[in-house]
């Protein structure tokens, strides 16, 4: 089943980068890119981010692995910037994409509304518009990265082929099945509990049976499951992930293990309701054929080749743009061909347009 991010997690994700402080607050500013400031503040907040989310995972950093980080964490504030002003040139403003993040979010924390939602960033103590502009700002610069960089990248068969004789055991598992559900629910009573009663199931029953007959005709059972399922995993297509052999009800388990991937299986009756299968992946025991892990092997050669060719790309954004960095700091992602010294006087730099609209904060260089 796919799993729920608490409240504070997303937030903790989506507020990268934004500021969050009060007016008349004297800012330093450490860095210049274009017209844009990056200031110690920020920095120190995205130092805390770190630690932040390495205690959610279980694994606070050592003093050693958060100086490794730390050294990074001005240049990943200038990428960030870089990418958010091509996104600007390119005209990708992210609009539609927010406000399905946003609908997803509130699905995922079982809220009814946007306002809901407002209102438990508040709880939590955030600024709801500096929330979304986080979503936005992740969104814009993965829709660049993969414009700019990751459309370029190509990975031929014979790539495929040597990753999967190199990595065969990487690859050896259990038999499994990867499925999809379509759920069509009872009505609910006053308490919101599905209805038993016949006349309830006998309704849910010919809708399911409806559903089916949709799919059956060529609507995409993804599609389906995003317009009709009442499960909580609708809006993924209704994709369930994988299950080993004996995980499962026998009932479910009889079925999905006999279905071939792509196969749907008839309604069935269970708790929740009436349920709609498809078997998206079929693993054997061992190590599976090529073709059954080559979207797998696509991603991980894919990722290989992202963060050097993306490091490249920001490498470029530098050498075409004005940054200026404070003495005393470091862009450890900064390169030779430049315009400007990584290192700067204080007063070298001019102000920036960003800087001026500031009205009731003041800023150090």
């Amino acid at each position: 089943m796919r799993k729920t991010l608490s409240l504070a997690a997303v937030f903790v994700v989506a507020i990268f980068a934004t500021a969050l402080f009060a007016d008349s607050v004297v800012e330093e500013i450490i860095a210049r890119v274009n017209d844009d400031i990056i200031t110690r503040a920020e920095l120190a907040r995205n130092r805390q981010q770190l630690q932040d989310e390495a205690k959610q995972k279980g694994a606070p950093l050592s003093n050693e692995q958060m100086a490794a980080r730390e050294k990074d964490l001005l240049r990943d504030l200038i990428d960030q910037q870089l990418l958010i002003q091509k996104a600007k040139d390119l005209g990708i403003t992210g609009d539609t994409e927010v406000v399905k993040r946003l609908d997803q979010i509130r699905q995922d924390m079982k809220l009814n509304s946007m306002e809901e939602l407002e209102q438990a960033a508040a709880q939590q103590g955030m600024n709801f518009e500096d929330f979304k502009q986080g979503i936005r700002n992740g969104i814009i610069t993965q829709q660049v990265i993969s414009r700019e960089v990751g459309s370029h990248i190509s990975i031929p068969p014979d790539e495929i082929a040597k990753f999967y004789e190199l990595n065969k055991k990487e690859f050896e598992g259990p038999e499994q099945v990867q499925i999809a559900e379509l759920l069509i629910a009872p009505a609910k009573d006053e308490k919101g509990n599905p209805k038993e009663d016949q006349v309830s199931l006998d309704a849910a029953k010919a809708k399911a049976d409806s559903v089916l007959a949709e799919i059956k005709k060529g609507l995409k059972f993804s599609e389906a499951a995003a317009k009709y399922s009442d499960g909580p995993t609708a809006q993924q297509g209704g994709d369930l992930g994988l299950f080993k052999r004996g995980t499962l009800s026998k009932d479910l388990e009889d079925v999905t293990f006999n279905l071939k991937p792509g196969d749907t299986s008839d309604v069935i009756r269970t708790k929740q309701g009436f349920v709609i299968l498809k078997v998206i992946l079929h693993q054997s025991a061992g190590v599976p054929p090529m073709k059954e892990v080559e979207p797998q092997i696509q991603e991980a050669i894919y990722l290989e080749k992202l963060q050097p060719a993306l490091r490249a790309y920001l490498t470029k954004l530098r050498e075409e743009s004005y940054i200026d960095i404070k003495a005393g700091f470091m862009d450890s992602g900064a390169s030779p061909n430049q315009t400007k010294p990584v290192m700067t006087a204080a007063t070298s730099a001019p102000e920036t347009d960003k800087a001026k609209k500031k009205k009731k904060k003041f800023f150090v260089f």
